[in-house]
């Protein structure tokens, strides 16, 4: 059985879509959390670019999403991820940190 870890975790610039994860080999995310680490609420974007593709509007999972101050945002259920598949973020205005946690092939 796989063993579940931090796979990635990053803390973009404001308003910079910024690679999470490029997977390196077949990846499970099973939780993806979002922290706004801010004193004002952050409105971030998630995305899952297969085989690392340029980033277009049919690879968000989320977009738009208000993260309150202090607060965080946990998805779960999973993410397949093959090897070369990215997960990107964005913040806008740079408060959140985003981890994803799960199993790989490593």
């Amino acid at each position: 059985m796989p063993a579940y870890k931090v796979l990635a975790q990053s803390a973009p610039s404001a308003a910079s879509a910024t690679t999470l994860l490029t997977a390196s080999s077949a990846t499970i995310v099973s939780t993806l959390q979002v922290a706004n680490r801010g004193g004002a609420a952050d409105t971030i974007r998630i995305a899952v670019r297969p085989a690392g593709a340029s980033l277009a509007d049919q690879h968000y999972i989320a977009y738009g999403v208000q993260v309150p101050s202090g607060a965080f945002l946990s998805l779960q259920g999973g993410l397949t991820l093959a090897n070369t598949d990215v997960i990107t973020v964005y913040s806008t205005t740079g408060t959140s940190s985003f981890s994803a946690f799960g199993s790989d092939g490593n």
